[in-house]
């Protein structure tokens, strides 16, 4: 593909205006939904190629999620979009101020291959939203995926408007090169980087949703069955290839061993003795995650799970103990099917451990004791967090998602998405019919008399 000429073409159809009327934003969502919904047996079935989704998982997980962020914008895009008033100082008066949400321009979405339908359209939904032309780029890792995608892509939209690349890292490294008004990017911390080191050479603005080992604490007042049902369902869907999946277990020593029978009979629930006969359980997405994967069971002793088929890419729902600080699985990101159970003492203990960990994307805390929660969420930083829950923080649309530090920057989902693609362009205007003089030179005041004026022209 011509990189540079469909940009140049995208750029010159998002000059005429014709991306800025309510009504077009509207009804290209509207085309959105509707393709997603012609479109949607291909989608699911190019899905359980590539990761072994179940139908009822892609569904709710990718498409559906994605349907409910198009109803969200279209509902509330006239409020969006409508300008915010703005006080002004009595210096400038008589005058009136707003700021009026503007489109960036042109906008490149890099998606990832975990959730490669909602991780990539979901952000198209926000763009669309604002009035923005869009360059999408689907994973490579999920071919079958980004193929179908493609095809609802160019079957629903000209390319001036929304066009659609696929390809390997070559590709997205091309189409960095060229000059975007927008880059949003989900994946990996060090791809991040990259990204950013791009979007200097322009100094475009970026959206980064990116990992990290996102940690959960369990306290002994915490309702120990349930703590450990919802950190399995969160950790283990998808086959824990799930950015906000908790990484790591924190639990306090007094009721480790019932957290533990707690973990084991729900992943027994879930996906029965032999979780490669669920259709519930997927698989890892490629030989080369699966084989660092496998490495990662050397750092610690396997307590459940651990079994694996390197021609199916299965690797069970596995619960390790035993494991050193300093070990690659508790320095590196799993992303996969592997828990790694840790000890504490007290919550001192705990969050000494979490200190000079990177900043994750999610964080997890699993009491009873409301002053237990307000220390801890005062003493720690992540993205986003849940209290007695997990990965449910990203779900709907009213809650902004996005990372802190190492874990990205940024924010999007419903009004945050929208914010995320628009510029906020402050306006004044100031009536002609009283002009002070005093603001003009020569100066008429003395310091004095002009620091009391200052206070009252500039106040609040």
């Amino acid at each position: 593909m011509e990189f540079a000429v469909i940009v140049q073409r995208q750029r010159a159809f998002f000059q005429t205006g014709a991306t800025r009327p309510i009504e077009f934003r509207r009804a290209q969502l509207e085309k959105l939904s509707a393709a997603l919904a012609c479109h949607e047996a291909t989608l699911l079935a190019a899905l359980h190629t590539d990761l072994r989704k179940s139908p009822g998982q892609a569904y709710t997980s990718e498409i559906g999620f994605l349907q409910a962020e198009i109803r969200c914008a279209v509902k509330n895009l006239r409020r969006w979009t409508a300008p915010a008033r703005c006080k002004t100082p009595w210096f400038v008066a008589p005058a009136r101020g707003w700021t009026q949400p503007e489109p960036f321009g042109v906008a490149i979405i890099l998606g990832p291959w975990n959730y490669p339908v909602q991780l990539l359209l979901t952000p198209l939904v926000s763009a669309v939203a604002a009035g923005n032309c869009v360059m999408l780029k689907p994973s490579e890792l999920v071919p079958r995926t980004a193929e179908a995608i493609a095809a609802l892509v160019r079957e629903t939209f000209a390319e001036e408007y929304i066009s659609v690349a696929t390809g390997d890292a070559n590709v997205a490294e091309a189409l960095l090169a060229e000059r975007f008004d927008k880059i949003f990017f989900t994946g990996s911390t060090r791809v991040g980087r990259v990204v950013l080191a791009a979007a200097a050479k322009h100094l475009t603005p970026v959206t980064l949703e990116l990992g990290g080992k996102c940690p959960a604490i369990v306290c002994a007042d915490a309702a120990i069955k349930q703590a450990a049902k919802r950190i399995a369902w969160g950790k283990f869907m998808n086959a824990g290839q799930t950015c906000v999946a908790p990484d790591f277990v924190l639990v306090q020593r007094g009721v480790r061993e019932a957290f533990v029978i707690a973990l084991k009979k729900s992943l027994r629930e879930f996906y029965g003795e032999d979780a490669s006969a669920s259709a519930d359980y997927g698989r890892i997405v490629n030989a080369q995650h699966f084989a660092r994967l496998v490495n990662y069971l050397r750092d610690g002793k396997i307590i459940h799970g651990g079994e694996q088929d390197a021609k199916d890419l299965f690797l069970a729902p596995t619960v390790l103990s035993e494991v050193l600080p300093e070990s690659p699985v508790m320095q590196e990101e799993i992303f996969g099917p592997i828990l790694p159970v840790l000890e504490f003492d007290n919550l001192d203990d705990a969050l000494a451990r979490l200190r000079d960990r990177p900043t994750p994307l999610a964080f997890y805390l699993f009491t009873s004791n409301r002053a237990t929660e307000a220390r801890v969420l005062a003493e720690t930083r992540s993205g986003g967090a849940c209290v007695n829950d997990v990965v449910s923080h990203m779900i709907g649309t009213s809650l902004p998602f996005g990372g802190l530090g190492e874990s990205g920057m940024g924010a999007y989902h419903g009004r945050a998405g929208f914010d995320a693609f628009s510029h906020q362009r402050a306006v004044l205007r100031r009536a002609t019919w009283l002009d002070t003089p005093f603001r003009y030179p020569p100066e008429r005041l003395s310091l004095r008399s002009l620091k009391r004026a200052m206070r009252f022209l500039l106040g609040d």
